[in-house]
């Protein structure tokens, strides 16, 4: 049994981090500390002061631990680590994998090449970026390539010259000057570089005076042919820049501005990525059930968890107002990028006019957002109502559960829960369970223990939805008896061709129209399911395939190891086989088969 109050009076006088736990074990939050006695110890002082968010979480706290660090630093570093590991559910947590592209240019090389890529290395190339639009990264490059003649091959010039390598079709077309054919030299081949890394720095204007100066310089010379090259590159540029208008008269320095929206339990921070002084891309992320989160914690764990996973930081940050955490914050992404990275909150000047329209933009998004959820909202409202009279319901059913069994021959038998909230899928509610207690496929007894640990847990359901009929209902049914609980049950029962034809429960059976939203909703709760069911399945499945006790057979590796399982369907079977039996299965030789039967007469000797 942990004694919270005994825990409390251990805890040290020193920096680090803390993990609170439910009664499950589970982490429901990180955080981190200067004097850890002192943080964790006002967790449970007087509620008086504490948000409904913290008076939630303490009521589901059941135990702790921490670990101690040398610095604040330290302890920040460790918290985004163990959010990012944990994802704990009362942490403001940011749900972002993307991937932004860069664009390269390989300066490592004699002749360099231009690539888009979605890595930033440390192998002194050129990267520009990051772009929030691959179209824009594949639009600039074409420009450059229709601009300039470099080479997009990767063959090593200097072998290629060496063994008087026949130039590709780009030499012919104009596409590429052909270093491999050795008749350009580095420094001449270098100077079309040169001018592309001003272009994608964002000084096109003084690449279009320098194309000027080299256009006139061939036209007094009368050598009009080149003369003409350099006008069209320039009306090319000039073209781009007239499209690039938005400048932001603040620096040359690479830098990201942050702000925030936030409306009653919804936020959206919007970051504007300013490279040379003009706004390469803009990205938005959607926070929600914040109603009780300060703007400056969001922020403060968005750029947290943002930046942590990401390949490129800028020099500068600018945020619209102070964190409490900001030069700690400033420390730990100056580790991450190897040199001082400054966090700034402006309060006048254009930096803070920059932070006024990254705001606008935020609210604009956030209105879109919201307005896009309440007409979901509408629409499900009224399917949820629906519902209520058709299956004589005593309320609307906000929550609703909906369970599903997976197994192979009762091999690796799994339980799974989907939740939809206010008739849209809650997916950090989804839970998936291993059957612990039932041998062999047994669908009515695991949806009995299924549902017998999952109503020992808080928040019940409004309704239960099973996949599948009568028997399915009965078991469950029991189960909610035992613990005289009144939930409403229903079997989603399919056709002839696995399709959602109705609802059944213990007393009647309902066919539902195609056509309606019911159905359609029905339908989506069913695949649902389903799908998540059969994914944990098969991940279960293949762990299993990759650890088991024919590994310890010489001879099976993964390949015989698959075929064995796919034939006998299970290790018992393959147990009690012949070798005969055994030997029948592709790919296995008499000798092995031999090896196998002999290996399991062994162990059950």
């Amino acid at each position: 049994m942990f004694d919270i109050d005994k825990y409390l009076k251990e805890l040290p006088k020193e920096p680090g981090v803390y993990l609170m736990k439910d009664e499950n074990e589970k982490v429901i939050y990180v955080g981190k500390a200067v004097n850890l006695k002192n943080r964790v110890s006002q967790y449970f002082q007087s509620s008086k002061n504490h948000s409904s968010k913290v008076v939630s979480m303490v009521k589901n706290i059941k135990s702790f631990e921490y670990i101690i660090t040398d610095s604040e630093l330290e302890a920040l570093i460790l918290e985004c680590s163990l959010i990012k590991e944990y994802k704990p559910k009362y942490n403001v947590l940011l749900r972002d994998d993307k991937t932004y592209p860069y664009i390269k240019i390989t300066t490592n090389e004699d002749y360099p090449r231009i690539l888009k890529t979605r890595k930033v290395l440390k192998d002194k190339c050129k990267y520009f970026g990051p772009y929030t639009n691959i179209s824009s990264v594949n639009e600039t490059l074409d420009i450059i390539k229709s601009i300039y003649p470099i080479r997009t091959c990767n063959i090593d010039i200097e072998k290629a010259i060496k063994n008087n390598f026949r130039p590709c079709l780009n030499l012919h077309i104009n596409r590429c000057v052909g270093p491999c054919n050795g008749k350009v030299s580095v420094s001449e081949y270098n100077k079309m570089i040169d001018e592309i890394i001003l272009f994608l720095s964002g000084k096109e204007e003084k690449l279009i005076e320098i194309l000027k100066e080299k256009m006139n310089e061939c036209a007094i010379n009368l050598n009009f042919e080149e003369a003409s090259i350099y006008r069209d590159k320039i009306k090319s540029l000039e073209n781009i820049l007239e499209k690039q208008k938005i400048d932001t008269k603040v620096s040359d320095l690479n830098q990201d501005v942050i702000s925030i929206a936030k409306v009653e339990n919804e936020a959206c921070v919007e970051i504007f990525f300013i490279r040379n002084g003009k706004i390469t891309g803009r990205e938005n992320f959607i926070f929600e059930q914040v109603r009780y989160e300060e703007k400056s914690e969001i922020i403060s764990n968005f750029i947290k968890q943002f930046y942590s996973t990401k390949e490129y930081i800028p020099k500068e940050i600018v945020i619209e107002e102070n964190i409490e955490d900001i030069n700690i914050l400033s420390d730990f992404l100056s580790s991450i990028k190897g040199q001082k990275v400054f966090i700034k909150v402006p309060i006048k000047g254009e930096k803070r006019s920059l932070i006024e329209m990254v705001r606008k933009n935020a609210f604009e998004y956030l209105e879109k957002f919201s307005n896009t959820n309440r007409k979901k909202f509408e629409k499900t409202s009224k399917t949820l109502e629906n519902l209520k009279e058709l299956l004589n319901l005593k309320e609307i059913p906000k929550r609703i559960e909906s369970f599903d069994i997976s197994n192979t021959n009762g091999i690796d038998s799994i339980g799974a829960m989907v939740v939809f909230t206010n008739g849209l899928k809650d997916k950090k509610e989804y839970r998936k369970y291993k059957i612990k207690t039932v041998v062999g496929p047994n669908d009515y007894d695991s949806l009995a223990e299924v549902l017998e640990r999952r109503i020992k847990k808080e928040n019940l359901p409004d309704l239960i939805l099973l996949d599948g009929g009568r028997g399915q209902v009965s078991s469950v049914k029991k189960v909610l008896d035992k613990y005289n609980l009144d939930i409403p049950i229903w079997g989603m029962y399919k056709d002839d061709k696995h399709k959602t034809k109705g609802l059944i429960n213990l007393e009647k059976e309902i066919e539902l129209d195609k056509t309606t939203e019911i159905y359609r909703f029905i339908s989506s709760i069913q695949e649902e399911v389903h799908n998540f069911a059969i994914s944990y399945h098969i991940s279960l499945r293949n762990k299993s395939l990759t650890k088991s006790v024919l590994d310890d057979i010489q001879g099976v590796g993964e390949k015989r190891k698959k075929l064995l399982l796919s034939h006998f369907k299970d290790i018992n079977s393959l147990k009690n086989a012949t070798e005969e039996e055994i030997l029948a299965v592709d790919g296995i030789t008499k000798p092995l088969a031999k090896t196998i039967y002999d290996f399991f007469r062994q162990r059950k000797g």
